[in-house]
């Protein structure tokens, strides 16, 4: 038996590769699904079925593809009622791969199908958990997402939950691997831990949500206290992982279309396409197509689509290094953007160097905006999210996030507006927001708060460790 974990930084998402005997199964897989293939015919494997722990919001997962592709089962757990083909899973049925089972332990909470799959070795003894959203290594699944789709409240959801961890998954064997559906920085979870694998003695432990005397009550409580509004496209996703999509292979197709510089202009103001320039943060800083949105393939890149641009029908066309363009189209279609027309032939430099006109940021270090800031005080904005600038920010920054920046317009005034984020590349967003809004008076700093709280500002800590 041999189990992968398939992690991708960029969603901060894990999905699961399991093979027995011949068989393999896949649990949550992403959008693109020719890796799972590969790996499958490079194993000489069948892949037998492919377990979905529930309906993803923050990503459009592979399940509908690779059914098609291999024959195998989509499993669902209770409650799911996808508008394509699968085996809806009854609590405690069991699935045989090779020569190990998966059961199915229905874990609602999270959502009203969330399921978590047992894996038992060829003796039967319990190995691990795959538990998707419904336990991650340091916290749960927020309850906020399916109540519109459920028909309940937000509490409601969380005391459900409270019961599935307590009565499926906190009575389990603690040597249990458990195996999470995120890690750190995804928006399905407040207070995850960096890692991606533990135990779940472990977690007993040291989640706060599993905590063995706390009452219903003060889990509903502890787990809505501090959730942030979830992305706007997450409910986009679940329509696509719960109704299906168009196969990537033909998203691809479409979005590797190269667009000459001036074909360029002409598509983008004859459909209303949407610029958006993935190269190097610094490159755009140094020269960018007026009116371009950046969001760099280097950062968070497919979680800021979704939060900025909320539109998933949005066409989209390239800007990248060359070579890039590919990666861009798969992450991109990963959080259900599969409008890509084109990209840019020739990238920036095509551009360019066909004396098109092009913008710059104009960018200062953060000691030489300390030294400013003393002579003078400056009108800094600070673009990180709330709790970043809860506990600590330069006393006087206006506090602008990047999520919400559209609504906060009217702060940037005349003269110059210095705008931060923690290491500069949400700054980078942030202003070309602002730019093609036709705001121009900004100036970045360059390496952000982690720099700043080395220098010579007024810093306000409001939340002391």
């Amino acid at each position: 038996m041999t189990v992968e974990q398939i992690y991708t930084g960029c969603l901060a998402q894990g999905a699961y590769y399991i093979v027995s005997n011949g068989e393999a199964a896949i649990i949550d897989p992403l959008r693109e699904v020719s890796p799972y293939l590969e790996r499958a015919d490079k194993d000489d494997v069948k892949i037998k079925y492919v377990f979905e722990t529930h309906f993803h919001a923050d990503f459009v997962s592979g399940h509908v593809s690779l059914s098609e592709k291999t024959g195998a089962p989509i499993v669902y757990g209770p409650n799911a009622n996808p508008k394509f083909e699968a085996i809806i899973a009854e609590d405690g049925q069991v699935f045989q791969i090779g020569d190990v089972t998966i059961t199915a332990l229905h874990t609602p909470g999270h959502t009203m199908e969330s399921t978590t799959f047992l894996l038992k070795d060829k003796n039967g003894t319990e190995q691990a958990i795959f538990t998707g959203d419904t336990l991650f290594l340091g916290d749960v699944g927020r309850p906020d997402l399916a109540q519109k789709s459920a028909d309940m409240s937000k509490e409601q959801l969380a005391g459900i939950l409270f019961d599935s961890l307590r009565n499926k998954i906190m009575t389990l064997p603690k040597n249990l691997t458990v195996y999470p559906g995120h890690g750190a920085g995804s928006a399905c979870g407040k207070n995850m831990m960096k890692e991606t694998v533990d135990t779940l003695g472990n977690q007993l432990n040291m989640n706060y949500a599993l905590r063995a005397d706390m009452s219903k009550s003060e889990f509903v409580e502890e787990l809505l206290e501090g959730l942030a509004e979830p992305p706007a496209y997450f409910p986009l996703n679940v329509k696509m992982n719960k109704e299906g999509y168009e196969d990537f292979d033909m998203i691809l197709k479409i979005g590797l279309t190269a667009v000459s510089t001036d074909n360029f202009e002409q598509l983008v103001n004859s459909r209303d396409c949407l610029m958006l320039d993935v190269r190097q943060q610094s490159d755009f800083i140094n020269g960018h197509i007026p009116n371009s949105i950046f969001i760099g393939l280097d950062g968070s890149f497919a979680p800021w689509v979704g939060a900025l641009i909320k539109d998933t029908k949005q066409e989209i066309i390239l800007i990248a290094e060359i070579g890039q363009e590919k990666e861009a189209i798969t992450r991109l279609s990963r959080v259900g953007f599969d409008n890509v027309v084109g990209y840019l032939s020739g990238g920036f430099a095509a551009w360019k160097a066909a004396g098109k006109e092009y913008d710059t940021i104009v960018s200062r270090s953060a000691k030489e905006v300390a030294k400013l800031n003393q002579e003078e005080a400056l009108r800094i904005f600070d673009v990180r999210k709330p709790g970043e600038y809860a506990a600590s920010h330069i006393r006087g920054a206006n506090h602008t996030p990047l999520a919400s920046i559209n609504e906060h317009l009217s702060k940037f005034v005349a003269g110059d507006n210095y705008v931060h984020c923690l290491g500069g590349y949400r700054s980078v967003i942030a202003i070309s927001i602002l730019k093609s809004r036709g705001i121009h008076n900004l100036v970045n700093i360059t390496e952000g708060y982690e720099q700043i709280e080395h220098e010579n500002f007024d810093i306000n800590k409001t939340c002391q460790n």
